[in-house]
């Protein structure tokens, strides 16, 4: 049986500017040939058992010849596979889609084009310039630049294209631009003509270089601006001092890992993106249910005396999912704990509660478990019955002290937290090259699995590549944790939320820190 082929546009670089075509192709594919342009983080909407094959140029060898993609997309569907080729931009503009439908069309192998945001308009954008304005240009032309000089007089009427439209939008011609530059102004536009170059369009290493045409080369060849990069000519180039957006948000230009476990990235993740970040997710834990026989006799015991508790201590949101995930399994409902007083040791812990309709009891110091103890230790008597739902890794220390009160305490290991996800050479590569500004750890496990996954991938030692990122802690605990796994922790929430860290974000983008100082 014959497989099927989509030839998918993945945008400029912004994961979320792909289609929603697009992303579902990816979600249902065998098989995703793609190339570097691709954002990483679309890969990881792969279904378990996928194949990625990367096609795009490395250091360490060729680029794979189009010829060889084009048979790679044949011989894959062939084998039954859904193939998804994933392109930067769109397919149909300079993504030589032509080429490779045309020999899928060939082989009987069925086929589909899904369009994508092209660099050529999004990436002008993102540095506040539109490619079409009322009162300087009603006209685009797209043209290569990607061409040795004959090659682009071949391709190229100077004489036609230079005043065809009232925008010229050149992709990646940056090795070019004093040619570019020159046949323009031979041909007839002024060599004070406004030009932007724009590298790295819509991700974090995004920078935008303004000139003339007659002042563009010497300034390209000055900032040793690199590319791959959109050149626009025009007038609309002037708009970009009153309508640059992207690079004014609180963290344009950082890529910060989230190493949270991905059921629980999406507030932290969304925070980042809204804020100009590009989040980098490398979910490190995943939780479970338990799976040791004393871990679920003691679920069982402690459910079947739900009754008798007089509080129930909730210490976290996983804590409070997975109480009620057993209580459903159980048979059993909220009312099994109706005469005991409920508390959580934070917002999160408590939002998560009201969503179930229990409202709780919220500490107001410290969003840990001190904080717990500190809140209602003028209430607590002895021989009251507490109960302590957490997981597997939680620390001692709260029952330790409520025992030492004389309070009976029963506690009840819900759940188990383990080593999740995969190897990401995409993620070594960052960090090799400083790509990954920051790092972000939300509990000890975080920081403990993160350690353990890098030397998983090969890194003996991964404490040199992580030199120069910041690392941003949730709380003491966590901070305390990744300081004695040899990291410098150099921003940490004033509280233990997220809208806490993501404003030590902030304030870290705004302020950068000297060196050994701890924003709080």
């Amino acid at each position: 049986m014959v497989g099927k082929v989509f030839l998918v546009g993945a945008g400029p670089g912004d994961a979320k500017l792909i289609t929603v075509k697009g992303w579902e192709s990816i979600g249902k594919a065998d098989a995703v040939v793609y190339d570097r342009l691709a954002s990483p983080r679309l890969l990881k909407q792969m279904k378990p058992g996928a194949v990625k094959i990367y096609v795009g140029k490395r250091p360490d060898r060729h680029t794979m010849k189009q010829e060889e993609i084009n048979q790679l997309l044949v011989d894959l569907a062939l084998e039954g596979k859904v193939v998804v080729r994933l392109k930067g931009g769109d397919p149909t503009i300079f993504g030589r889609v032509g080429e490779e439908a045309d020999l899928l069309h060939k082989n009987g192998v069925p086929f589909e084009i899904v369009p994508g945001v092209t660099a050529a308009i999004s990436v002008p954008a993102y540095a506040g310039i539109p490619v079409t304005h009322r009162d300087y240009a009603s006209s685009i032309s797209i043209i290569t630049g990607h061409e040795s000089p004959d090659k682009l007089d071949r391709s190229i009427h100077w004489d036609k294209v230079t005043n065809a439209t009232g925008t010229l939008v050149f992709m990646m011609g940056v090795a070019k631009i004093g040619y570019i530059s020159e046949q323009l102004i031979r041909h007839g536009r002024p060599a004070q003509t406004p030009v932007a170059l724009v590298r790295w369009g819509t991700r974090a290493e995004q920078d935008t270089l303004v000139g003339t045409l007659e002042n563009i080369e010497a300034k390209v060849i000055a900032a040793n601006f690199q590319p791959p990069a959109v050149i626009v000519v025009g007038e609309v180039v002037n708009q970009r001092e009153q309508l640059k957006w992207a690079e004014v948000l609180p963290l344009f230009g950082k890529r910060i890992l989230v190493t949270r476990a991905r059921s629980q990235a999406s507030e932290l993740v969304n925070r980042i993106e809204e804020l100009g970040g590009e989040p980098y997710e490398f979910p490190v834990i995943e939780t479970v249910m338990p799976s040791s026989e004393t871990a679920k006799q003691s679920v069982k015991d402690a459910f079947r005396a739900l009754n008798t508790f007089d509080w129930v201590f909730f210490t976290s949101v996983n804590g409070v999912e997975f109480f009620f995930r057993h209580l459903e399994e159980q048979g059993k409902d909220i009312r099994a704990i109706h005469q005991a007083r409920v508390a959580a040791v934070g917002p999160s812990t408590a939002d998560a509660l009201r969503k179930h309709g229990v409202i709780a009891e919220v500490v107001k110091g410290p969003f840990q478990q001190e904080g717990m103890l500190e809140a209602f230790e003028s209430e607590l008597k002895e021989g009251q019955k507490v109960l302590l739902p957490h997981g597997d890794l939680a620390r001692s220390w709260l029952p330790d002290q409520l025992k030492e009160r004389g309070l009976e305490v029963t506690e009840a290991i819900i759940y188990d937290t383990v080593l999740a996800g995969e190897d990401d050479d995409e993620l070594l590569k960052l960090l090799e090259e400083g790509g990954i500004h920051a790092v972000t750890f939300t509990s000890s496990s975080t920081v403990t699995n993160f350690m353990e996954m890098l030397k998983r991938m090969g890194l003996q030692d991964p404490l040199p590549l992580l030199k120069h990122v910041e690392v941003a802690c949730i709380g003491p605990v966590t901070a305390k944790t990744a300081e004695a796994a040899g990291l410098k922790v150099t921003l940490m929430a004033a509280e233990a939320t997220i809208e806490s860290m993501i404003s030590a974000l902030c304030e870290w983008k705004r302020t950068p820190s000297p060196e050994g100082a701890m924003p709080r």
